[in-house]
């Protein structure tokens, strides 16, 4: 890797802030696989949430973005639920090279703030966010307090989780079911026994 490519990439880590509350940090020493960490924007159902994000650099950065995606499992319109992959424009046809990978996690913390459901990498996020926005708030704000660390969230949410869980099935599954099924324990229930 050229040595311009590593003090780029050695720029964004050091200037990992807390106030915007982004991080960076190495997972090797060759510079091409990082850890990257952002908080849950202030008022909106991701707040008080850590959210873990895997950065490959290409070696063609940074004429080409890093391909990133969450590891944090999140319910998001522009971002996959079951593979983290993210919708974003920087990421794609719309990245410069003067463009830092602190411009990314800033641009995926406005993501967190201002979805772009028209725009989906998880459609049944998308479509649950445009029909009906409180559950897809009580939806996010749960998977934000059972993944990422969030306060709690719904009692209600929760008093489904632990019924459907009490029968044997896995919380994970669970709360999938759940979520893409509208909350309603019995569809989600013949979805898990479907599977």
């Amino acid at each position: 890797m050229p040595s311009v490519m590593v003090k780029l990439i050695g720029i964004a880590i050091a200037k990992s802030t807390s106030k915007n509350q982004i991080k960076v940090d190495l997972v090797d020493e060759n510079f091409t696989e990082l850890k990257g960490e952002i908080a849950g924007p202030p008022d909106t159902p991701y707040e008080g949430g850590r959210y873990q994000l895997e950065i490959k650099i290409p070696e063609t950065y940074p004429f080409n973005p890093p391909k990133v995606r969450f590891i944090t499992k999140i319910w998001h319109p522009n971002i996959s639920s079951v593979t983290g992959a993210i919708c974003l424009d920087i990421l794609k046809d719309q990245w410069a090279a003067a463009m830092t990978l602190r411009t990314v996690l800033l641009s995926l913390q406005a993501l967190l703030a201002a979805a772009e459901p028209d725009d989906p990498q998880d459609a049944v996020v998308a479509n649950q966010y445009k029909q009906n926005p409180e559950m897809f708030k009580q939806t996010a704000r749960l998977w934000s307090h059972v993944y990422a660390g969030a306060p709690v969230s719904s009692p209600e949410y929760t008093r489904k989780i632990d019924k459907l869980c009490a029968m044997g099935f896995e919380k994970n599954a669970v709360i999938v079911a759940l979520s893409s099924k509208s909350w309603d324990v019995e569809t989600a229930t013949e979805l898990l026994l479907s599977n």
